[in-house]
């Protein structure tokens, strides 16, 4: 059944076919052509409805044979507090194992008839339960969509089952280092806030979390206004807001004694958390400053930024080619053997860094080439790094929405953070619209002589001290 059911800690992967037959290549060559700006304009559109209930209703059809069907729910680790800590993570294991109507069993044998997968993951503010199937089947995914959301069976034999599965998942995760790396890095920058805690929890959690506890979770949160029902593919809007009527018009939009949970502001600290192990290979590395957003307009000419840091790998090819100043150098001169520009963005604040995985004779040099990188996008960036930067982010967006389900995520994200799905062609013009300048103000605000967060992991003896780190956040210019 792991084909069918299962859960997905990270994004939706695909695996695409190399192979092309000669007869599929010259039919490939007689195609009429069509522009980027085409493809923009023909997108289609995303429709959005609610209900009186406040749960509301996006689909996008695409004309596909199949559809992916899901719920996107804002909650998340961010929600949580320090005693339920991992309860949306423990609800997601717990997800596919049975309903008030169907046992386990038959929930999967449901799924498996229609040749269907049925998937969940959680983040810091969102979760997502979605099935991907046939286009036919849509009513009968909707159906078991609403039983896993609202009729969970949370046996107490199942959640004891569940405790020693997640006890062992957490200790594979600290065979991650890149995940290890980047949770402490929310640690320390947001140390004393909800954003400080990890999408799994503690195990100290795992191992007292009772079915109450998760049962509260879900009275306190599963509500109709946080909710989206999103669909894509060979899916009609229509038939789609029938099926939510008829199963999701009974959830609940009311809070026990009117208490509505509230984010509280989550500040950012700089600061730095170093986990020294020298019989470890290699040293990763994160270091962050606070970003924008997911709603601040800022957030365009920061993407445009990190798309000039770029990434890289040591198996690219290219090498001192690429077209990256910094992976450039990092081939060139063996600075690392990995890096990643990011942006972890949430409802109201955001982590803009570089995740590095170096030798830990390499880490005082990458470190300081990184943040020589983020000082020229403050001061020196030209008008065909911008320019580079603009089309491979364009290209980036673009290809991120190969596939229903990819689609499905992206509208239910964006109406859970922007209230309704940006078009592909809006986007492209707020990229467009970013200058040299804007992008240097932009960044002078963001990350010119501002404290930054650092967490490092492996043999890190060489890594600055913070002081030092804090003073390269600045030029002395005359």
């Amino acid at each position: 059944m792991a084909a069918s059911v299962c859960r997905v800690g990270g994004a939706v992967g695909r695996a695409f076919s190399r192979t092309r037959g000669p007869a599929l290549l010259s039919l490939r060559r007689g195609r009429a052509s069509v522009t980027y700006a085409q493809s923009l304009l023909g997108a289609p559109e995303t429709q959005l409805t609610a209900l009186d209930n406040g749960l509301r209703i996006a689909s996008e059809d695409t004309g596909h044979a199949t559809c992916t069907v899901g719920l996107w729910i804002g909650v998340g680790s961010r929600y949580e507090s320090e005693k339920n800590n991992g309860a949306g993570f423990f609800l997601e294991h717990l997800a596919f194992k049975g309903t008030k109507k169907h046992p386990q069993s038959a929930l999967e044998q449901a799924v498996e008839s229609m040749g269907a997968h049925l998937s969940a993951y959680t983040s810091r503010e969102h979760t997502a339960y979605y099935m991907k199937t046939l286009a036919k089947d849509l009513p009968k995914a909707v159906e078991l969509l609403s039983e896993v959301v609202q009729s969970s069976a949370l046996s107490e034999a199942e959640i004891e089952q569940q405790r020693g599965v997640i006890l062992k998942e957490l200790d594979e995760v600290e065979g991650s280092l890149q995940d290890v790396c980047l949770d402490l890095l929310h640690a320390t920058a947001y140390q004393g806030t909800p954003l400080a805690q990890s999408v799994l929890g503690p195990s100290q959690n795992a191992r007292t979390l009772t079915r109450q506890d998760l049962v509260d979770y879900i009275n306190s949160h599963y509500k109709a206004p946080r909710m989206v029902l999103t669909a894509a593919g060979g899916v009609n809007h229509d038939e789609l807001v029938g099926l939510a009527k008829q199963h999701f018009s009974g959830l609940s939009f009311e809070y026990q004694d009117d208490a509505v949970p509230v984010l509280s502001p989550c500040r950012f600290t700089g600061s730095e958390i170093r986990m020294r192990d020298d019989a470890m290979p290699l040293a990763h590395i994160a270091i962050a400053v606070e970003g924008a957003g997911a709603a601040d307009p800022d957030i365009v000419p920061l993407m445009v930024a990190n798309s000039i840091i770029g990434s890289y790998d040591i198996t690219f090819g290219g090498g001192k080619h690429l077209s990256s100043r910094l992976a450039h150098l990092a081939a060139e001169i063996n600075l690392c053997h990995s890096y990643q520009a990011f942006h972890s963005t949430y409802s109201d604040t955001g982590l803009m860094g570089i995740y590095f995985v170096t030798d830990k004779h390499k880490i005082e040099d990458m470190m300081h080439w990184a943040q020589n990188a983020w000082m020229n996008l403050c001061t020196t960036v030209t008008e065909s790094d911008v320019a580079r930067a603009k089309n491979a982010l364009k290209a980036s967006l673009v290809g991120q929405l190969n596939g229903t389900t990819l689609i499905c995520d992206d509208i239910g994200r964006h109406i859970l953070n922007y209230g309704r799905r940006i078009p592909l062609a809006e986007w492209d013009a707020r990229i467009e619209a970013v200058t040299p300048k804007i992008l240097r103000d932009v960044c002078s605000k963001y990350i010119y002589d501002k404290c930054p967060a650092v967490a490092a992991v492996g043999p890190v003896e060489q890594l600055p001290d913070y002081n030092r780190m804090r003073s390269a956040m600045y030029w002395l210019r005359f």
